[in-house]
């Protein structure tokens, strides 16, 4: 895994964000917090869940102790959700720039909120991430159809296809 591969896979990880969080434009504010089936309990919960994944691993990559996780109330409205969310990015891309291909090779250790330790190459938690949000953005895509509102496709073909790639 090289530096470049993994700032291939953010610029989509951050594509397919904005890709959902414009599809959420449209919907309701009953909509963004109503319960679902899906295990994050709402719109508004999943993406909350997407973020502080992104800020979660982060914050161990950069050895800082961790801050509390966002919780769906600290975002009240998409408005407030979509503010945020490009000063986290803008966070963890700078991380990202400062890596060499041979940073992330180097083993990571890390504690899991169950107080489960690990220890792996970095590019494998930080290619996680980027798995992660892909996992939680098919929910959130599953939502907003069930509310009519359907994000079409986006995943890595679609991003590379529309680069040129």
């Amino acid at each position: 895994m090289r530096v470049a591969d993994i700032q291939t896979l953010y610029d989509y990880n951050y594509w397919a964000t904005k890709h959902i969080l414009h599809t959420t434009a449209g919907i309701t504010d009953e909509q963004f917090t109503a319960p679902t089936r899906f295990p994050w309990g709402s719109l508004r919960g999943t993406l909350v869940h997407i973020l502080a994944g992104e800020r979660y691993w982060l914050y161990r990559w950069q050895g800082i102790p961790p801050r509390p996780d966002p919780t769906p109330a600290d975002y009240p409205t998409l408005a407030a959700l979509r503010e945020r969310w490009p000063h986290d990015e803008a966070e963890l891309r700078s991380y990202l720039a400062t890596l060499t291909d041979d940073d992330l090779d180097r083993p990571h250790t890390y504690i899991l909120q169950n107080g489960v330790a690990g220890t792996a190459p970095l590019w494998t938690r930080i290619v996680h991430v980027v798995t992660h949000g892909t996992l939680h953005r098919g929910e959130a895509a599953q939502m907003l159809t069930e509310f009519g509102r359907s994000p079409g496709d986006f995943d890595l073909a679609d991003f590379l296809d529309e680069r040129g790639a």
